[in-house]
């Protein structure tokens, strides 16, 4: 059974006759009774009956009309959903982002995304960086934001850089004198945030190399926390900056210039599969939003050049 012949069907039902069907649907009047006939055969029945005076469809043919007009309909529905999927209107989008970028880069992203795709359906999986380049792998996600890591496994792009700062608050030693040498740390008690995150690592390695000994620690396992502790005068934080350019930004804390060290930077890269399928438009525009983030999220440095 062919698509022609139950729309050449519907359209005789509709016209009463061979000939105004035939002129509607821009085909000769034989080639339209050729399909009526071969429906009528695939079918084993007759679906009009033939007069002078037009088309009239038979039992069978009222019985068929419903089934036939919901079919086309189907049909059409699904034509015109492959067309938005294809443009990027409609579809699904998963997306894995470390802890860091899901709470300070992603939503601005992703509400400038959905402002272009309100009827994409995204997904969206957080976890450490490693963990998320296995997600890409097994294809649980199409795409992750994760911390620079060699893996063979996948394709890697570089997005932004994102810098530890040292934060205080406005009314601590520190920030009234706006830059410390880095040995002074060790005057300070010094939050850490999440002994499982790289930038626990980070700042571990910078007081290692100045030869600090913080005069007390505190340990939170998220950034955030640790980020109110230090807005409460609990101590000093190491943090990244697009976790406080808000607080920054607010007056709530306040940025020290650490003298006699490097700056400590984290690269964010996204990743996919090495052996990546044809992406849909969705995940197109995506990438794009992806390239705009230094330009899009305060705090995210563009990628130096080395």
């Amino acid at each position: 059974m062919l698509l022609a012949h139950v729309e050449g069907f519907l359209e005789v039902a509709r016209q009463g006759t061979m000939r105004r069907a035939a002129e509607t649907l821009y085909v000769s009047q034989p080639t339209l009774t050729a399909w009526i006939h071969a429906l009528e055969a695939d079918l084993g029945a007759t679906l009009f009956r033939r007069s002078q005076s037009g088309m009239t469809l038979t039992a069978a043919g009222r019985a068929f009309r419903p089934y036939a007009e919901r079919a086309i309909e189907s049909l059409r529905g699904g034509t015109a959903l492959v067309r938005d999927v294809e443009r990027g209107a409609v579809g699904e989008l998963a997306i894995g982002a470390a802890a860091a970028v899901s709470a300070y880069v992603l939503p601005e992203l992703l509400a400038r995304f959905t402002a272009e795709h309100p009827h994409v359906r995204l997904l969206v999986r957080t976890g450490h960086s490693e963990e998320l380049v296995d997600a890409v792998v097994r294809g649980e996600v199409v795409l992750g934001l994760v911390r620079d890591l060699r893996d063979a496994r996948v394709l890697s792009r570089p997005l932004y850089e994102d810098e530890l700062v040292l934060v205080a608050r406005p009314d601590h030693p520190f920030a009234e004198r706006g830059r410390i040498d880095v040995r002074r740390l060790g005057e300070a008690r010094l939050i850490f945030f999440d002994r499982t995150s790289s930038y626990y690592d980070l700042t571990n390695a910078l007081l290692r190399q100045a030869g600090v000994s913080p005069q007390g620690i505190m340990e939170l396992d998220n950034i955030e926390a640790a980020k109110r502790m230090v807005e409460r005068g609990l101590g000093v934080a190491l943090l990244p900056g697009t976790a406080v350019s808000d607080a920054l930004a607010a007056g709530n804390l306040v940025r020290v210039a650490l003298v006699g060290a490097d700056p400590i930077r984290r690269r964010i890269v996204s990743v996919e599969r090495s052996q990546p399928v044809e992406p849909t438009a969705a995940l197109v525009a995506f990438r794009e939003l992806l390239g705009r983030i230094p330009e899009l999220v305060p705090g995210a440095a563009a990628v130096s050049r080395e």
